[in-house]
């Protein structure tokens, strides 16, 4: 079937829609991963967006339960130059355009996915749609109205859709080392393995718990998931952060959980102009003087101009330990005087790279140091 991409500016680009036969809108963006479309489709941090593939082949090696990390697919839509019909791979167990369909996800193929990517990079993400054309040479009225008449990521809220509607219990790997608290804000399974797998026992909550709920779970560590939505429009779990920092619960954050730990330590956020989304992005680690091949889902950004800030808040020095090589972006906050980072980035990178691995066991070594001071 004859579909049409609209962008917000005016702008549609023709293709064929493969997946569900409906319409959508979100906000358009575009990832450079060359694999691992698998994590993308499933990562619940793309909820509310259309997004572009800039590698040209997708759908090659088909989906596979073992891939998943979430229980669906949350893209809003999604836009590939050439869609695979005949998967082929000893792992796959359907085709993508199956999955699409199973989750509703309208997607189109044969569009020049590059021209969208520099339009974007030009413009900045904007909101789009796509939508069934045929018997169409150009979009109508009422599809560039929809679009335009669609919600805006800016302000927009998101954890509430994405996040568990129950607080649940995943033993540790091995040998219990500590119970930590999991918000979820949108976490992937890659995540949680990890944790567990370095002999935490998590209770994963959901994105409305306080701190009191929180407390009550005896825990020796907080960690922050990755997630959709604009920060500013956390000011819940932004509050609930700030008091358990201030009753010296080690913490834990990546993605969206550093752009609230900066809110939290009173720290300002704002959009990027297109984002950072793909498992390819250069990062400098001030404090080891490496850099990091790491992998990026954000369009917000904790602001702090210099290497080194003291909290508005009273939480004391505050280091800007990770920035992107490409734009200078903070991709990283260490408190100096509290028990308390974080990372804009992917640590658990599916599908790749493995770089920041490390990151996981900093938290332990924090988590065994606070429990040796209080004994």
């Amino acid at each position: 079937m004859k579909a049409f991409l609209v962008l917000e500016n005016g702008l549609f680009f023709e293709g064929e829609m493969f997946g569900a036969d409906n319409s959508t809108t979100g906000e358009v963006v575009f990832a450079t991963g060359m694999t691992g479309y698998q994590e993308t489709l499933t990562d619940p941090s793309y909820a509310g967006q259309i997004v572009v593939q800039t590698a040209p082949h997708i759908g090659n090696t088909g989906m596979n339960d073992d891939d998943m990390e979430s229980s669906r697919n949350w893209v809003s839509g999604y836009v590939v130059r050439e869609y695979s019909e005949t998967p082929s791979n000893f792992r796959s167990q359907r085709s993508l355009a199956e999955e699409l369909k199973k989750d509703g996800i309208v997607a189109i193929q044969g569009v020049d996915t590059r021209a969208i990517t520099l339009v974007i990079r030009e413009s900045g993400a904007m909101r789009g749609g796509i939508f069934p054309a045929e018997g169409l040479s150009e979009p109508n009225t009422e599809m560039i109205e929809t679009v335009r008449s669609s919600a805006e990521m800016s302000g927009l809220s998101l954890s509430d859709t994405v996040t568990t509607s129950e607080t649940y219990v995943l033993p540790a790997v091995g040998e219990k080392f500590a119970r930590v608290a999991v918000l979820d804000l949108g976490i992937k399974m890659a995540t949680l393995d990890h944790l567990r797998n370095r002999g935490l026992e998590l209770v994963v909550m959901p994105a409305t718990s306080t701190a009191a709920e929180i407390a009550k779970q005896d825990i020796q560590g907080l960690f922050y998931s990755n997630g959709p939505g604009d920060p500013e429009a956390s000011n819940v779990q932004v509050e609930t952060l700030r008091e358990l920092l201030r009753a010296g619960v080690p913490f834990f954050g990546i993605c969206f959980g550093n752009q609230l730990l900066g809110r939290a330590l009173g720290f300002e956020t704002y959009k990027l102009q297109f984002g950072h989304r793909g498992i390819n992005q250069p990062v400098f680690n001030h404090e080891s003087g490496r850099v990091e091949v790491t992998a990026h889902n954000h369009g917000f950004a904790v602001k702090i101009d210099e290497d080194s800030a003291n909290s508005p808040e009273g939480f004391g020095q505050v280091e800007v330990r990770h920035r992107s090589l490409n734009d200078g972006v903070v991709e990283g906050l260490k408190c100096k005087e509290i028990e308390a980072f974080s990372v804009q980035y992917h640590p658990e990178a599916a599908a790749g790279p493995h770089d920041s691995h490390y990151l996981f066991d900093e938290f332990i070594d924090m988590i065994g140091n606070r429990v040796a001071q209080k004994k």
